[in-house]
């Protein structure tokens, strides 16, 4: 597809065009400001920003973190107390880290369910799309090591049932489960492995990020109204859009610094409100917690791990037809990362010919189930594994793969849509009327 027509960057000065000849960066860099934008963009495209903001507050503060931290069992729990007592303003660079990863999480959420709202996965936006879970699978994996570096109590133990998992795949299971760990159990050459990819995978995820940027400069950004930027000339394309700067720069930033005074208000005078207070214990492995809860923005796909028990009749049917290989300990982990999987194969479960959930009046009504779903699961994989709870954990894992794999499929054929508009001025104009078009006071 061919990009929208704007003005791209022509150096003037001698020294802009030696530059420009050897290393293109200027004009890399003006591009990317200068994209055209729809004009029409609400406030839900702000995530792009704080996600941004957040990558960097991680990997700046992380590489502060590690100059004091060892990566060692007998003293770990040590070094993090040494970072919160002794370093020079390390109780603060610890909190931020340690709060940035669930604003990290926040965001990319939201982030998230816009795109699945607005079809910002359908065509021609499907390997943007496919990235940005990636992305959120890398995110999860650092996150989850990351949450093993402190050695308390909750990472020692959500180490060894998070990787527990891996065993329960058949035939290959435990050789895989020892190489992660590095030996029979969870132990210093795990606490080693963790550190060294927590330490590696955010520089991973910023070149991911790069490319999903660059993917969608390529495609064009998606809007609400779904319908595309007109492209058959400039003058037309300038009437859909408007540049990235100064408008949406502007936007962007007033709208981090309103997220970063509450960010900050929780650093400051509630850092540990969504931690674990078992994990200022140091680890014990003769000790095992009563409730063994991984951090919240892993909640929704825990409860769906553990909603499928040995006595659920799918689980049951799949242990029969294969001979007892999938059990039910291998099916909550097919489950866990199906969950995943499905919102990754959107862009080909939709069959929807309309891209914005706008003008979708049944799709609105079950997405609105789909995010109370969502928020359903993360209440559910916090408490413990039994009635009531674990049933609306299955409830709530039945919604989420029929959502995916039979509601929208549905949708798309029996759907009545609304009109769209025919381009994004007329939506614009519709919303913000021409100053021209204004009767004077």
């Amino acid at each position: 597809m061919a990009g929208i027509p704007h003005d791209h960057y022509e150096p003037k000065t001698r020294g802009e065009k030696w530059l420009h000849s050897r290393l293109p960066i200027v004009g890399l860099l003006y591009d990317t400001l200068m994209i055209p934008t729809p004009k029409n963009l609400n406030w839900m495209w702000i995530w792009g920003i704080v996600l941004t903001f957040c990558l960097a507050l991680q990997i700046v503060t992380g590489i502060v973190l590690v100059m004091h931290y060892t990566p060692h069992v007998d003293l770990a729990f040590a070094s993090i107390e040494h970072i919160m007592r002794n370093v020079n303003g390390g109780h603060f660079i610890r909190y931020l880290h340690m709060n940035g990863a669930s604003l990290f999480f926040f965001a990319v959420y939201l982030h998230i369910f816009r795109g699945l709202y607005y079809g910002s996965y359908k065509a021609p936006r499907e390997i943007t799309w496919i990235v940005g879970m990636l992305i959120y699978l890398l995110m999860m994996g650092t996150a989850f090591m990351g949450y093993v570096l402190p050695w308390g109590q909750m990472s020692f133990w959500g180490a060894t049932v998070i990787t527990g998992l891996f065993g329960a795949i058949p035939f290959i299971g435990e050789p895989i489960q020892t190489w992660l760990l590095g030996g029979p159990a969870v132990d210093n050459a795990t606490l080693n492995r963790f550190f060294s990819l927590h330490y590696l995978l955010p520089f991973v995820i910023a070149a991911l990020v790069a490319v999903h940027i660059w993917a969608f400069h390529t495609t064009g950004n998606n809007n609400p109204t779904g319908v595309e930027v007109r492209r058959a000339s400039k003058a037309e394309a300038e009437k859909d859009t408007v540049p990235f700067w100064p408008y949406f720069v502007i936007k962007d930033l007033f709208a981090l610094a309103v997220i970063l005074v509450v960010f900050f208000a929780i650093v400051g005078f509630m850092p540990n409100y969504l931690g674990h207070p078992d994990n200022y214990i140091e680890a014990n492995a003769l000790v095992t917690p009563a409730h063994i809860v991984p951090e919240w923005y892993f909640l929704p796909f825990y409860a769906i791990l553990r909603a499928f028990t040995g006595d659920v009749w799918v689980v049951m049917f799949a242990s029969w037809i294969t001979g007892g290989i999938i059990d039910a300990k291998f099916f909550g982990v097919l489950a866990m990362f199906g969950a995943i999987a499905v919102m990754a194969l959107a862009p080909w479960l939709d069959t929807s010919s309309v891209r914005s959930g706008k003008y979708r009046p049944m799709f609105k009504w079950w997405f609105a189930l789909l995010a109370i779903d969502f928020v359903v699961l993360m209440w559910a994989g916090a408490m413990p594994a039994e009635p009531p709870y674990s049933t609306i954990s299955l409830i709530g894992a039945t919604y989420w793969f029929a959502y995916f794999l039979v509601i929208l499929p549905l949708l798309g054929v029996i759907e009545k849509p609304k009109a769209q508009p025919e381009t994004i001025e007329a939506d614009f104009n519709a919303h913000y009327p021409k100053a021209a078009d204004t009767p004077a006071e």
